[in-house]
C-alpha cells in the first residue's frame, strides 16, 4: 500500500520547468521567430591537401563576422564549418569549397530581413562571390 502511494505522489508532482519564467526577453514559447541559414564560400579546397590561404581567409570571416554580422544580430548566432560544393552556370566543372554556415533564430520582422539581405549584399561585394545561399524555415522556440 505505501508502494501505492508514493507513485501516486510521483504521478501528481508536477513537471520541471524546461524554460526560463519571469523573463520577458525569453519568453515560454515565442511564435513567429525563422531559423535562417546562410552559407558563405570562404576559400577553395585545393584537392591536394595544401591550404596556403586557410589562416587569411579565417581572418577574412572573423572581421566580417565582427563588422557585418555580429552589430545586426548581437543575442546570438551560431557558425559551423561545413564543406560545400556547387556549380555555377558559367562553369562545367564542380567548385569545391571550404565554408561556413551561419545560423540565426530570430523575430520574423522587416528589419531581420533586411539585415539578413545586408550580411549577402556586403559578403558578395567582399569576395566577388556569385552567391550567399539562404534557407528560411518558421519555427516556434522556447527558452
Amino acid at each position: 500500500m505505501a508502494a501505492a502511494l508514493g507513485l501516486a505522489g510521483c504521478a501528481a508532482a508536477p513537471p520541471a520547468p524546461s524554460v526560463l519564467t519571469g523573463d520577458a526577453a525569453h519568453p515560454a514559447v515565442a511564435a513567429g521567430w525563422l531559423r535562417v541559414e546562410l552559407y558563405f564560400g570562404v576559400g577553395t579546397v585545393a584537392g591536394d591537401g595544401s591550404e596556403p590561404d586557410a589562416v587569411a581567409h579565417e581572418k577574412r570571416w572573423r572581421d566580417f563576422l565582427d563588422r557585418e554580422v555580429s552589430p545586426r544580430f548581437p543575442d546570438g548566432l551560431s557558425v559551423y564549418d561545413v564543406y560545400g560544393q556547387w556549380r555555377s552556370r558559367a562553369r562545367a566543372d564542380i567548385e569545391r569549397l571550404h565554408s561556413k554556415e551561419l545560423m540565426l533564430l530570430c523575430e520574423d520582422t522587416p528589419q531581420h530581413r533586411a539585415d539578413m539581405e545586408a550580411i549577402r549584399v556586403a559578403w558578395k561585394k567582399l569576395t566577388g562571390d556569385e552567391s550567399v545561399l539562404r534557407v528560411i524555415q518558421r519555427v516556434d522556440v522556447s527558452f
